[in-house]
């Protein structure tokens, strides 16, 4: 029989895709660190080539950021942290469109489970409209692409930036298990 535990916190991991950076950053950032806590790690603009899905709604060309935080979530928070992006890409429309796309999600030590309104296959259903997308695991030492990977995701730029963010975790969790001997399920 299996017995119920409360997982680790996971990295809250954030991605923003945009043309109109100029239009909404650092605003955005700083409601971000008022929701999340103090983002911990930023990247500069990276080129968003991979795919066309977002150029007719998001303009071009397109660039990505990839945040994290330095509070740790709770796995079980990705619905809620999934509709507060939802809310903010909401309350920064222009024109009826977006001018960003939020990808939350949370790294652990053994995966990337991005959160997302839309069902497929291989996704699990959470709750409130999102599912959990299982879009990379970490084996063998590295970040391993799924069948169903998104070609953005796979891409050795974005894997160079998760392999930090997991080394950080890594250390993060280090530190809180040394300072807590039962890990507390309120974390």
């Amino acid at each position: 029989m299996s017995v119920p535990t409360i997982p680790k916190p996971g990295k809250l991991f954030l991605s923003i895709l945009s043309s109109r950076w100029e239009e909404f950053w650092p605003e955005l950032l700083d409601i971000l660190e008022q929701k999340f806590g103090k983002a911990d790690y930023l990247t500069d603009p990276i080129a968003f080539t991979e795919t066309a899905y977002y150029d007719q709604e998001l303009d071009t060309p397109i660039s990505r950021r990839i945040l994290t935080f330095k509070p740790l979530a709770r796995l079980d928070a990705l619905v809620d942290i999934k509709l507060a992006a939802n809310e903010l890409e909401q309350r920064f429309k222009q024109g009826g469109r977006r001018i960003f796309n939020l990808d939350p999600g949370i790294v652990t030590l053994e995966r990337l489970v991005l959160a997302t309104g839309k069902n497929f296959t291989h996704r699990v259903y959470l709750t409130r409209g999102i599912w959990a997308d299982l879009t990379l695991i970490f084996t063998r030492g590295d970040w391993k692409d799924l069948e169903w990977t998104f070609p953005d995701y796979s891409s050795e730029k974005i894997k160079k930036h998760l392999r930090i963010i997991r080394s950080r975790y890594h250390e993060q969790l280090s530190q809180l298990n040394a300072k807590l001997p039962d890990f507390p399920e309120t974390v």
